[in-house]
């Protein structure tokens, strides 16, 4: 019996009830989990920080206008004037004047534009590129929340298969109660035979009860990750992946190349490093001078009629371009620099370490999927070898030849054969699908 026909036969049985789900549902609602949100929200803010950056760069227009009134209580001033009784000589008379007051009304508008300011293009540069390398880090956080939902979903998928195999293994007990029941009956075996089939029938029930437990946790699990409530019962529909050879692992080569070409971290570390380079430029940027060009008008008096309605008077212009320079600023512009210098260094050295890692990793998904294709081989031989065993005994049973003993125990190879067949063909799809995400190929929306 081929093994692959025994995997339809498990997919095909049918399932505790639930909401349904199928794999390209579980790899959409995952790349758009909290986590994934979380990153395209940090997306959102350095893309205002672009914007902050350029708005300094732009026009800086404000308009003032003020309302207002001078109180001036009795005061003592004093006046020189000629000295009449000493010709060609001054005195200072004491002169006391009466409290007064004074409205004063202005209204003002200024316009203020940056003409050269190395350090502020410099930071609106470097904005770009941060926003960028957060694009990236976004995407592979997506991957790696598309990962997660993907191994939850085979996970729960292998719950449901896994009860299916513990069920026909119920169903088989079964037949072998009734078959030990007749067999007694008939006067070909003892009663112990029934006894021994009755005892395992229900450990097969205990076996399956048990498994149920996992189902719950298993649906919770998945449905969590993607952001659903805690309490959907989620069935998985079969991904079709039991009923199809498994195709052969890329080569290891192909896959660091693809990595080296698109794995998202790897960018994102590469204008890290160019954001770092742009600070450096920042920081050099105090060596240069700054220009600046400002207007202003002003209206301003005691009679708010002549400032608010009378545009003909009370007029004042004033134009300016500005030069600031920092000619010393205490050796900070230096230091800064320096500092500068060596962030760069640092995510040049992460860059380098993470390019070793992800190459590590590469390395180990693919032999990790060669060894899981390997293992998958092997185990649907073992299901064929154990379902032949299985008829021979039972057959042997029947024929009075056998025992329940012997049944039992090519019932249960048969129970493990199935269930490490199962185990393996579906860590065979993780394995690929761990590999795409390393080599940077889980592209969002493709089943692969």
């Amino acid at each position: 019996m081929n093994a692959f026909v025994i995997a339809v036969a498990l997919a095909a049985a049918p399932s505790d009830s639930g909401t349904p789900i199928t794999l390209d549902q579980a790899r959409a609602e995952g790349r758009q989990n909290v986590a994934a949100i979380q990153a395209m929200l940090d997306v959102a803010i350095t893309d205002e920080d672009v914007n902050l950056s350029r708005s300094v760069l732009l026009p800086q227009i404000s308009l003032d206008a003020s309302a207002g009134k001078i109180w001036f209580g009795r005061r003592q001033e004093f006046t020189t004037v000629p000295d009449p009784a000493n010709p060609g000589g001054f005195i200072r008379n004491a002169v006391e004047t009466p409290s007064t007051s004074t409205q004063n009304y202005d209204l003002g508008l200024s316009l203020t534009q940056i003409i050269y300011d190395r350090a502020r293009w410099k930071q609106l540069e470097q904005s770009g590129v941060v926003r960028d390398a957060q694009k990236g880090q976004a995407r592979e956080e997506a991957d790696t929340s598309e990962l997660e939902a993907i191994r939850r979903f085979f996970t729960l998928y292998r719950t449901q298969a896994t009860l299916q195999v513990l069920k026909a293994t119920v169903e088989r007990s079964e037949q072998q109660v009734e078959r030990a029941q007749a067999l007694f009956h008939a006067g070909r075996t003892g009663k112990n035979e029934e006894i021994t089939a009755t005892v395992n029938l229900g450990t097969d029930r205990i076996n399956y009860t048990a498994m149920l437990g996992q189902l719950v946790n298993d649906q919770s699990q998945l449905a969590v990750w993607l952001a659903r409530p805690g309490t959907e019962a989620l069935t998985a529909q079969d991904p079709g992946v039991l009923t199809t050879e498994p195709p052969p692992a890329p080569s290891v080569n192909e896959a660091l190349a693809s990595a080296r070409a698109y794995r998202p971290l790897l960018r994102t570390l590469e204008l890290r490093i160019r954001a770092a380079e742009l600070q450096q430029s920042i920081a050099r940027s105090e060596y240069l001078p700054r220009l600046m060009a400002q207007g202003l008008y002003n209206r301003g008096g005691p009679d708010a009629s002549l400032v608010f309605t009378e545009p003909r008077l009370q007029n004042r212009f004033t134009a300016a371009v500005g030069l600031s320079w920092d000619l010393f600023t205490g050796l900070s512009t230096g230091a800064r620099s320096r500092r500068a210098e060596a962030d760069i260094r640092k995510a040049q050295l992460t860059l380098e370490q993470t390019a070793r890692e992800i190459e590590g990793e590469v390395r180990a998904a693919h032999r990790t999927l060669e060894a899981q294709l390997e293992a998958a081989r092997l185990a649907a031989q073992n299901v064929e070898a154990a379902a032949q065993g299985l008829e021979m005994q039972e057959a042997r049973f029947r024929a009075g030849a056998g025992s329940t003993l012997e049944v039992r125990d090519a019932q249960l190879s048969l129970t493990r054969a199935e269930l490490a067949l199962l185990e393996n063909r579906i860590d065979v799809e993780i394995a690929r699908y761990s590999l795409q995400r390393a080599m940077g190929a889980l592209s969002p929306g493709e089943s692969k």
